[in-house]
C-alpha cells in the first residue's frame, strides 16, 4: 500500500463504512472475499479491486460514491502546475493525527530530514540526533500511519538490502478558519502516482 493509501486508508473504511449501511456492506464484503480473498480494509490498498465490486453492485453510480467517499476523507486542491498537489484534510481523526505528528518534537525532526530525500532508519535517527531505541518505535509509528514511505533500497556490504524512507508531505500548513482547524499538506508528485485510490478516483 503507498504511502497516502496507508494514511487515509482508516478514515476511507470508515466512512465507507458509514455511507454504505450493513447489508449492502456486508454484499460488498461478501462479494470482495468471494471475488478476490480480501476484506474491505485491504481493498483499499488495492483500489481498482474495490471499484470492480463496487460498479457490479451499483453501475456507473460507483464513480460517484467514491468520490464522496474520498471527498469525506481529503480534497485535491486544483493545482496549475501538475506536478504540485495541495490536498486539505477533511476527517478530523486524520488532520489530529498529523497534528499530533508534528507536534511531537522527534517524529517532527525525522519527517524534516526525509522531506524531499529518502535514508535509512539509522541515517535519519543518527542526522535527526534522537536515541535509537525511542527513534526507531517513533520510525514504525510514522510509517504505520503512512506518514513515511518506502522509497528505495541501499545493499549493505554483506548483501541485505534495506529499505529507504521518504515523507509523503513536501510541506503542510496549519490554519484556523471559522474556529476550525484547517490542515492542508503538499503531496510528493510520486505520492499521488502511487495511489491506487486517487488514480482510481481522480484520474479516471
Amino acid at each position: 500500500m503507498s504511502g497516502l493509501d496507508s494514511l487515509i486508508a482508516k478514515s476511507l473504511d470508515s466512512t465507507i463504512k458509514e455511507n454504505l449501511g450493513k447489508k449492502t456492506l456486508q454484499k460488498v464484503e461478501d462479494r470482495l472475499f468471494e471475488k478476490y480473498g480480501i476484506n474491505l480494509t485491504q481493498a483499499i490498498g488495492d483500489f481498482t479491486k474495490l471499484d470492480t465490486v463496487l460498479r457490479e453492485f451499483f453501475g456507473e453510480g460507483a464513480e460517484g460514491l467514491e468520490r464522496q467517499f474520498l471527498e469525506n476523507v481529503v480534497t485535491l486542491e486544483e493545482s496549475k502546475t501538475q506536478d504540485i498537489n495541495w490536498v486539505a484534510i477533511e476527517d478530523p481523526s486524520l488532520a489530529k493525527l498529523i497534528l499530533e505528528s508534528f507536534g511531537d518534537e522527534d517524529k517532527k525532526n525525522i519527517l524534516n530530514v526525509v522531506l524531499g530525500e529518502s535514508r535509512i532508519i539509522s541515517e535519519i535517527l543518527e542526522i535527526a540526533k534522537i536515541p535509537q531505541t525511542s527513534g526507531y518505535r517513533k520510525v514504525n509509528a510514522l510509517i504505520d500511519n503512512g506518514l513515511l514511505a518506502v522509497n528505495g533500497y541501499v545493499t549493505t556490504h554483506d548483501g541485505k538490502k534495506v529499505s529507504k524512507y521518504k515523507s509523503i508531505f513536501e510541506n503542510v500548513t496549519i490554519n484556523i478558519e471559522k474556529n476550525k482547524v484547517v490542515v492542508k499538506v503538499l503531496l510528493a508528485k510520486e505520492s499521488i502516482e502511487k495511489s491506487s485510490v486517487i488514480q482510481v478516483v481522480q484520474c479516471r
